[in-house]
């Protein structure tokens, strides 16, 4: 009867005891409870920041196909990969340029200029495929060429420069065919009539489907893209043109050859431009004066575009596919649902900015917190 009391005793010590160990936990854990909940909040703005413009991607197609079951047809995604094909290579010149601390507004003009020389050469001067590809690719480095001389050697700013060859390659393209489009038996200045064809294996080029199925332009885009993300990515060459985009006057010190370096970026955006006019011609048909200046504001925002995927913040190849097949998606989807062709600007206009504004938007409530 006497030991009972001890043990009670000493149970209701450890009993306190483990009540005042638990409150003192809490005491500090609680504190804590509010930086929990920003880290939480911090992570689901970086995954928004880095996913935000491939969710609106998402949410366009699903909206597109409830309204339009055909918008998700296997034959209809692979019309919007070969529209955008151009338009996403176009923009790759584009982005190389931005990331070597440039722009080149070129590129239109290089493609238009590239699929009138092509069919030049097959019409008029009766070549052959090799032949009129081998003269576009040579049409868009000589351009390339002129914009990095016109950049590093005469110090002409590269927006002026490349706006100045923008309107001499549009008006020159016009010259030898008086401002026509060119095709079998158009009458050239002198009074000549062309009787030269585009020939099977050239136009394969632009309206050949692999396997019935999928565009070669889509295959050649594909290609160029993985070469372009290898070379900018993981390359010394890469590296460098994003050092001189950062701070030129850092890399030039550094020991790179900065001008050298411009001049290259400014070839590959006119060669691959040029690319770009061959696949024009070759699914048009003909030599078609009206043909890619038009594709020069879709190809700058879809390189634009390309800084807000996966909250890359920097000009780079992947993001800017992923703006033109956003583009793409847009236009397409529109023209199903049957939208009126004098609102698809207007609309294209609010949704890439709202998406842009959503995404940076993210972001920077992200830094904010960091």
């Amino acid at each position: 009867m006497k030991t009972s009391p001890s043990i009670t005793s000493e149970g209701a010590s450890a009993v306190a005891s483990e009540i005042t160990s638990e409150i003192a936990s809490e005491s500090k854990t609680a504190p804590h409870a509010p930086a929990i909940r920003r880290n939480r909040l911090h992570a689901l703005r970086g995954h928004l920041e880095r996913t935000g413009m491939f969710v609106v991607l998402a949410i366009l197609v699903i909206v597109f196909a409830v309204n339009q079951p055909a918008f998700l047809n296997i034959d209809n995604l692979f019309s919007i990969l070969q529209a955008v094909s151009i338009v996403a290579l176009l923009g790759i010149g584009v982005t190389v340029t931005l990331a070597a601390g440039g722009f080149d507004l070129s590129v239109g003009s290089v493609a238009a200029s590239a699929q009138m020389a092509a069919s030049y050469v097959l019409i008029v001067w009766h070549g052959n495929t090799f032949e009129a590809v081998a003269a576009c690719l040579a049409l868009g480095v000589a351009a390339g060429l002129f914009n990095g001389v016109l950049i590093t050697r005469l110090r002409v700013p590269d927006q002026l420069a490349t706006l100045g060859t923008l309107f001499l390659l549009a008006g020159l393209q016009l010259i030898p065919t008086g401002g026509r489009s060119l095709a079998t038996g158009t009458i050239l200045p002198d009074g000549t009539e062309t009787t030269g064809v585009f020939p099977d294996a050239f136009l394969a080029l632009g309206r050949l489907r692999l396997f019935d199925v999928v565009p070669l332009p889509v295959v050649v885009l594909a290609v160029l893209t993985l070469v372009a993300c290898i070379v900018m990515e993981t390359t010394r060459w890469g590296r460098v043109i994003y050092a001189i985009g950062g701070n030129e006057t850092a890399a030039r010190l550094a020991g790179a050859p900065t001008a050298r370096y411009r001049v290259a970026a400014y070839v590959a955006s006119g060669a691959i431009a040029s690319l770009g006019g061959v696949l024009i011609a070759a699914r048009v048909g003909r030599g078609d004066v009206s043909a890619g200046h038009s594709m020069l504001l879709d190809a700058v925002a879809a390189a634009l575009v390309g800084y807000a995927v996966w909250a890359a913040k920097r000009p780079n190849v992947f993001g800017t596919v992923v703006g033109a097949v956003f583009v793409g998606v847009l236009l397409n989807g529109l023209t199903m649902l049957n939208a009126p062709y004098y609102m698809q600007d207007f609309i294209k206009g609010v949704l890439l900015v709202g998406a842009l504004a959503f995404t940076f938007s993210v972001g920077r409530g992200t830094e904010s917190h960091a």
